[in-house]
């Protein structure tokens, strides 16, 4: 740490400096906040998509009852082969959205299979778009977090660091240049007293002889 020197230019850069941490600190607050609050609510899109997936994979069994019949093929029915993402800026943070997905659906003869085979693929795609936006909304949640932690150890810098070791600084430079100066008006009293008093003697050397 560079040794803190104790002039009026130090001061003067103390001082601005803590003029700037004291105008950054609000703004950063308030960006914590907001990536606080847009953080419970990624987390509970994340709760509420889960949540849709695992019931749409419920009722697929209770809609589709006869999926128990294996003697109908219905493995590789649908697979996504690919998806599409777009970013979305929230609070200056750059979050991935989900735009669309894409899938291939195995070729089945319509005769041969039953009709609610086509219920089926709609459910099965469904089901892998709430999937992938399961995903996305994970990632969305790690996002915000990172940068919620990132921006409060800035906050925490400015506000538990910077700005008091510039107060402490201002403070340890102004008792500095306060005793210098009380000092330099003590030595010139004391010096003046001397010249008083060589004057004095040589004026009454002067009045004996």
């Amino acid at each position: 740490m560079a040794k803190l020197k104790l002039s009026k230019s130090a001061l003067a850069q103390e001082r601005s400096q803590l003029k700037l941490y004291e105008r950054t600190l609000p703004s950063l607050d308030l960006k914590r906040r907001q990536l606080s609050v847009e953080l419970a609510k990624a987390k509970q899109q994340l709760i509420e998509t889960r949540r849709a997936t695992d019931e749409l994979e419920r009722n697929i069994g209770q809609q589709l009852p006869m999926l128990a019949n294996t003697d109908i093929e219905l493995s590789g029915l649908v697979q996504m082969t690919d998806f599409e993402l777009v970013e979305e800026n929230v609070v200056g943070v750059r979050l991935p959205l989900l735009k669309q997905i894409h899938c291939t659906v195995a070729d089945y003869s319509l005769l041969a299979k039953p009709a609610w085979v086509d219920v089926l693929v709609a459910r099965l795609r469904d089901a892998a778009e709430l999937r992938t936006q399961v995903l996305v909304a994970e990632e969305r949640v790690r996002i915000l977090e990172y940068q919620e932690k990132r921006v409060t150890q800035r906050v925490n810098l400015f506000d538990k660091i910077l700005i008091p070791t510039a107060k402490r600084n201002i403070q340890r430079i102004q008792i500095f240049l306060g005793d210098a100066e009380r000092a330099a008006v003590v030595r010139s009293k004391i010096a003046k007293a001397k010249q008083a008093r060589q004057r004095d003697r040589l004026l009454q050397g002067s009045a004996e002889s």
